[in-house]
């Protein structure tokens, strides 16, 4: 089975171009492949997961991925996508951006010996003369062609529009595209469904400047069961930085995951045999929840590294209670089978001084502060309903307030549902 048989049967594959020789290229070649990243952050975040999972599968198979980090095409911004503007960013937060983007590709890639690159657009696009690349390049590009892409056609159709900066993202793609083949011998784009125009683009370029034939993978949108994006939650995204989002509640969205979707993130978002993964199909109940929390093992594992993965994996037991994982089940996961003593240092948690518990305080305020709900008025309906726990027992009314006695041994438990946790220490 090559690469691109093991990125189909795992769910990666919306579409490709050249199918037949694409195989044939993929099954006789080491092949080097790219996909794009937008520095637009410090931090990726969980909808940016299949595409490194992809590049790590191609790397895993034989062939040499690259992480493009898009420091030239960032300073523009990429309409695909998209329904307004990206807001600009400067040169030195671009920098920034770039180390923490090559910190979390270090995760899913080994870059020793050139196993994998990371490159950054920058260092040809920004040395190009506008004159010369028109006249040069540009003559390859029909307009006709190029508004008949998805990504232009959804701004042109939205109030705001396409302006002429974002217009001329697909020249620089593809530039790109050429770029890499020309350098680095790169044959293979990969990306989202949303960058098939720029995708293809990029091939017709590599074709008519250097007559070599190039290939394209695109990825489906990832969304959840409810049809809800993938790495959305109430709190906002999912990010793969612990500072921007703790093991703990990395841990936390994916053991909470739809049953619906538990199968399709195995296969996507870890590296467990499909064979073994087939078989959560007719899972159901404990035991499916027992597959959640392998899923959740697993992917933070691969982002947080193993000792993260142990740390708020036993948290977790701590709070929602021990349960034994049988060996039959994923077989090929590392995760702790049985016996595993739970502890609550990853729990969420804040510290809140004996002085404001003088006059008590409000349950509504704490739980606003706390992040368990977003607003007061959330608080109260949650309360209502019967959703708002006090050392797991339910609270009655949202008028309570909380004094030292409520403390057992200088900590409470807040809980909203059943599933959102944080912890309070006293000090």
């Amino acid at each position: 089975m090559d690469a691109l048989e093991i990125l189909k049967d795992r769910g990666f594959v919306d579409n490709v171009t050249h199918k037949e020789e694409l195989h044939e290229f993929l099954s006789e070649n080491s092949a080097t492949c790219y996909i794009g990243f937008d520095p637009t952050a410090d931090s990726l975040h969980v909808g940016s997961l299949v595409c490194l999972m992809a590049l790590a599968y191609m790397q895993r198979n034989g062939h040499r991925p690259i992480g493009l980090v898009g420091g030239g095409t960032g300073l523009i911004g990429d309409p695909s996508g998209k329904t307004e503007m990206r807001k600009i960013i400067t040169h030195d937060q671009l920098e920034e951006n770039k180390k923490g983007i090559r910190k979390q590709l270090e995760r899913f890639l080994d870059f020793e010996d050139d196993k994998a690159l990371l490159l950054d657009n920058a260092s040809w696009l920004t040395k190009l003369e506008y004159i010369p690349f028109l006249r040069d390049f540009g003559k390859y590009f029909s307009v006709n062609r190029m508004l008949k892409a998805e990504g232009y056609k959804t701004r042109l159709d939205s109030e705001e529009g396409l302006n002429f900066i974002e217009f001329n993202y697909m020249l620089l793609q593809s530039y790109d595209f050429m770029q890499l083949a020309k350098d680095h011998n790169c044959l293979l784009q990969m990306g989202g469904s949303d960058q098939w125009g720029n995708i293809v683009s990029g091939i017709d370029l590599v074709r008519r400047t250097l007559s070599k034939q190039a290939f394209g993978i695109t990825f489906p949108l990832i969304t959840t069961s409810s049809g809800i994006k993938m790495g959305k939650t109430h709190k906002g995204a999912v990010w793969l930085d612990p500072e921007r989002t703790s093991p703990y509640d990395y841990y936390q969205y994916w053991v909470n995951v739809d049953d619906a979707d538990v199968q399709r993130f195995l296969a996507l978002f870890t590296f467990l045999p499909m064979e073994e993964i087939k078989k959560v199909e007719k899972l159901k109940g404990s035991e499916l929840n027992k597959a959640k929390a392998i899923l959740a093992f697993e992917t933070t594992t691969i982002v947080h590294g193993k000792a993260e993965a142990e740390k708020v994996f036993k948290a977790s037991i701590s709070v929602f209670g021990d349960f034994e994982i049988p060996k039959s089940l994923l077989k090929s996961s590392s995760i702790p089978r049985k016996n595993v003593a739970g502890s609550d240092a990853s729990v969420p948690g804040m510290e809140i001084a004996k002085e404001r518990l003088g006059q008590g305080i409000s349950v509504v305020d704490l739980f606003v502060e706390t992040s368990l709900c977003s607003s007061k008025g959330e608080t109260r309906r949650l309360i209502k309903q019967g959703g708002g726990y006090l050392n797991n027992i339910r609270i009655e009314f949202s008028e309570k307030k909380l004094f030292i006695d409520d403390f057992v041994n200088g900590e409470i438990l807040l809980r909203a549902g059943k599933k959102k946790y944080h912890k309070i220490i006293l000090i």
